[in-house]
């Protein structure tokens, strides 16, 4: 049976792992849970996301990973397109998509945090704006 895993087993991983475990973006707190270095996983990197009260962050896009977040509690707007002046917010039970190479601005322009499950496939790629 062994043969048929290549060496792969299934593992559960007890919540998240520190925010230096993987890549940030200002104002907000990345915690992975499933990734490479936690599970040896190739095509995924799922965990969890805060984003502080009132605060807006810089531009910035994820590479050729796509993101899925699912919002638990609170409000995040995506700016995006050109001069950021569209956007899209979301709140509690609303699911987020943005596409690889997307450049946008997250903001959480409300008095309480903003807290996300997070998904990107195939990693927790960041390229922040200089």
């Amino acid at each position: 049976m062994e043969k048929h895993l290549n060496g792969k087993v299934p593992k559960v991983i007890n919540g998240t792992l520190s925010p230096s475990e993987t890549a940030q973006t200002p104002g907000m707190i990345r915690k992975p849970a499933i990734h490479k270095e936690s599970t040896g996983a190739s095509k995924i990197w799922f965990g969890t996301v805060t984003c502080a009260p009132n605060y807006k962050g810089p531009p910035h896009h994820h590479g050729e990973a796509e993101t899925a977040a699912y919002v638990v509690s609170g409000h995040v707007r995506v700016y995006y397109g050109e001069d950021f002046k569209d956007h899209v917010e979301a709140g509690p039970g609303d699911y987020l998509f943005v596409p690889a190479n997307t450049w946008h601005i997250e903001e959480n322009p409300y008095d309480v945090p903003c807290e996300q499950f997070l998904t990107r496939g195939p990693d927790n790629i960041v390229v922040n704006m200089e």
